[in-house]
């Protein structure tokens, strides 16, 4: 196929006089005076064009079309500020030019189709989406389709629509359906609804290789499909983290052009079992009682995690732990080295690069630090035992817009590694300290009870003096459960979600007919023993165990979300 498409003549834009030139990988047009100097000029990079339209054409809000046989409509990326953000809001920007003949038009239109398929060959033509009407604030359906359908069928993208209507559907889905033709999956929500699809893509991946995700020696194979995100949740922290910025029509257009950013991959393990994934948190204690406490109060919406977290504050708990993590080489990279990730980060290139020395396609491949645990030596392997506020493991910054830098500001997206935050139990002005300096840019690490390390793998179990008080409150929360059952448990777990483990654990702690009065609940707080177990905050999901063993892993095309 030709590579150099050139063309070049005199439109109109108004009552002005243009230079267009397309030199197949920029399309410019420069203002041109009356004495035929040039002026100003605007360079769009073909890779950048959604759309050309034959008319005068308008997309958002509404779509308007005035026919006429000398006119084309370019539309393409325009970028603008963020207003604050790290990242910067995409726009649809729109010129109309008028030609001289129709015959000019037609060959302008024809041009420009063909340089951008030639020179924008990733493009998605077919998307699989699914909308969550139930979160955030409950507009997933009016964002799709008022903002980011047009801009789909502008570009030529074709769309197959699921509303879900309950939890794992579209796991469920992407598990079973066939899913030829298509060249992403696309979530109109938030984390959770991310995080399904993320689950349905990589179990079908590895079934249909003959793989047993439990093994955590075995490699997992990379998905053939992309995911885009369309934000639509509470926090869209992986949204936040990735492209910079919360915004539908910003994510709609890096799906269109054919964006991808590969993303590290938490697999978590209990009881030689495979439990979830995480891409972003996974958090114990203070983490994790804010997630199950926030689950009693879902009718306040993304309020609830405010008023949780300050619940949970005012409870002071602390628990007994032993954190176990394999170090990451410190020569690539530090958790402190205050760089931040972005599309196109030298320190996760340098890593494919030494993830993949022999691969002549590196961007296709996955790899996976299971295979090194079981060549590591034991003495690799830093302990820390002691009474925790909280231990938190993150794959990426975890930015959101109420904690702009996140939970780890230099945390990699597509390293190979994660940020395992330790902090220690302190009192509680200090804990309020440290969670208040993730709403600035003061460096949350720069206190003496907080350690952060970079990992490319950790356990968490409790000590020998613990485990049976830890395992009888697991009971007592969700009913008499043997060992041997909770093996057995940990898919259930998974698979529905942690409503059941919720509405369990309030049958067995409130009694029938008992009213809950303000100071009672008030005493509660201070008086009342602190259990002694938390729960894991897995990506929004709790998982109801205490010892897990965790590993990243960097999928470094294919589990990529489009959008970034």
């Amino acid at each position: 196929m030709e590579t150099d498409l050139r063309l070049e003549s005199s439109l109109w834009i108004g009552n002005k006089r243009y230079r267009a030139v397309l030199t197949g990988w920029h399309f410019n047009w420069t203002e041109v005076d009356k004495k035929n100097r040039n002026k100003k000029t605007i360079s769009v990079p073909v890779a950048e064009v959604v759309g050309v339209e034959e008319g005068r054409v308008e997309i958002l809000p509404h779509k308007s079309v005035e026919d006429s046989d000398k006119d084309f409509t370019v539309c393409y990326v325009k970028r603008s500020s963020s207003g604050g953000s790290y990242g910067l809001l995409w726009r649809l920007g729109r010129t109309q030019f008028s030609c001289p003949s129709r015959v000019l038009r037609d060959q302008w239109i024809k041009h420009l189709r063909t340089a951008l398929k030639t020179h924008s060959p990733l493009r998605p033509h077919r998307l699989l989406v699914f909308i969550n009407p139930f979160g955030g604030k409950r507009k997933g359906r009016q964002i799709y389709h008022s903002l980011v359908a047009p801009l789909f069928e502008l570009a030529g993208i074709s769309a197959h629509v699921t509303v879900t209507d309950r939890a794992n559907q579209a796991r469920d889905y992407l598990l079973k359906k066939d899913l030829t033709g298509f060249d992403g999956v696309v979530c109109v929500g938030g984390d959770g609804m991310f995080s399904e699809i993320l689950h349905g893509l990589i179990g079908r991946t590895q079934q249909e290789a003959g793989l047993c995700e439990n093994d955590p020696s075995v490699t997992l194979q990379p998905c053939p499909l992309h995911i885009g995100i369309i934000p639509a949740g509470s926090t869209d922290c992986v949204c936040y983290a990735t492209v910079g910025v919360i915004d539908p029509v910003t994510s709609a257009l890096h799906i269109i052009i054919g964006d991808s950013q590969p993303l590290d991959v938490c697999s978590v393990h209990h009881a030689s079992a495979l439990v979830r994934y995480s891409v972003s948190l996974l958090g114990y204690g203070f983490y994790g009682d804010v997630l199950a406490e926030s689950e009693k109060h879902r009718w306040m919406g993304p309020l609830r995690y405010d008023y949780s977290g300050t619940m949970m504050y005012l409870s002071n708990r602390s628990y007994a732990g032993i954190v176990q993590y394999l170090p990451a080489d410190p020569l690539l990279s530090s958790p402190r080295d205050k760089t931040r990730c972005l599309s196109g980060c030298s320190v996760c290139s340098r890593s494919t690069e030494r993830l993949f020395p022999h691969s002549a396609d590196s961007a296709s491949m996955c790899s996976s630090h299971f295979s090194q645990l079981s060549c590591d030596s034991e003495d690799e392997w830093v302990s820390i035992k002691g009474q925790f506020r909280c231990v938190s493991l993150t794959c990426m910054s975890s930015s959101c817009p109420k904690s702009p830098l996140g939970l780890s500001p230099s945390a990699h997206l597509a390293d190979g590694t994660g940020d395992l935050i330790v902090v220690w139990d302190t009192h509680p002005l200090g804990f309020l300290k440290f969670l208040y300096r993730h709403t600035n840019t003061q460096d949350q690490f720069d206190l003496p009870f907080v350690e952060v390390h970079r990992v490319k793998a950790f356990r968490f179990f409790l000590p020998s003096d613990k485990e049976e008080e830890g395992y009888e409150e697991i009971g007592s929360l969700s009913g008499t459960v043997d060992k041997e059952e909770r093996v057995c448990s940990v898919e259930t777990v998974s698979r529905t979600g942690s409503q059941q483990y919720l509405v369990d654990r309030e049958v067995q702690r409130e009694k029938p007919n008992e009213q809950k009065t303000a100071s009672s609940f008030l005493c509660g707080l201070c008086c009342s023993k602190a259990p002694a177990v938390s729960v894991w905050n897995c990506d929004g999901e709790i998982l109801p165990f205490t010892d897990i063993l965790c590993s990243i892993f960097s999928f470094c095309r294919n589990i990529p979300n489009i959008t970034i």
